[in-house]
């Protein structure tokens, strides 16, 4: 006989996954990530930035870099010169953040063809149900 948990309501695990799924959403974001990446060998100019990262547009660049300093992920520094250059580095967190992600990245490389396979194999299983859907 199975016994339910009762003290693990909606209200509860929200709470508690919350804070967690607002940070992830922050940096696990499309535009984040690849200015994680591009950022990781050290300082960077935003003109740099926007070359390196396919698609994004300055408008995004710039929100995605203001919310990442503001989580304390990108450091941005002014050089009082003329004209301004201004440079982004991550902070100590955001290289963890990368080493993280870099692992991650490892990991997906590693599995591909696993996970193209299994892919496959449910494809073929599942074929009936796909057609009816």
């Amino acid at each position: 006989m199975s016994q339910r948990n009762t003290g693990v309501t909606s209200q509860v695990v929200n709470a508690h996954a919350c804070p967690v799924r607002e940070v992830l959403d922050r940096v696990a974001g499309k535009w984040s990530v690849q200015i994680l990446v591009a950022a990781a060998h050290g300082p960077i100019r935003f003109t740099e930035l926007e070359r390196s990262i396919e698609g994004i547009s300055r408008r995004m660049l710039t929100l995605t870099l203001r919310n990442l300093e503001r989580d304390g992920l990108v450091i941005r520094t002014v050089h009082p010169m003329v004209p301004p250059k201004v440079e982004y580095e991550l902070t100590p967190q955001a290289r963890e953040l990368h080493e993280t992600l870099q692992r991650l990245t490892d990991w997906a490389e590693r599995n591909r063809v696993y996970i193209a396979e299994a892919r496959a194999t449910y494809d073929t299983e599942h074929q009936p149900e796909l057609v009816d859907a």
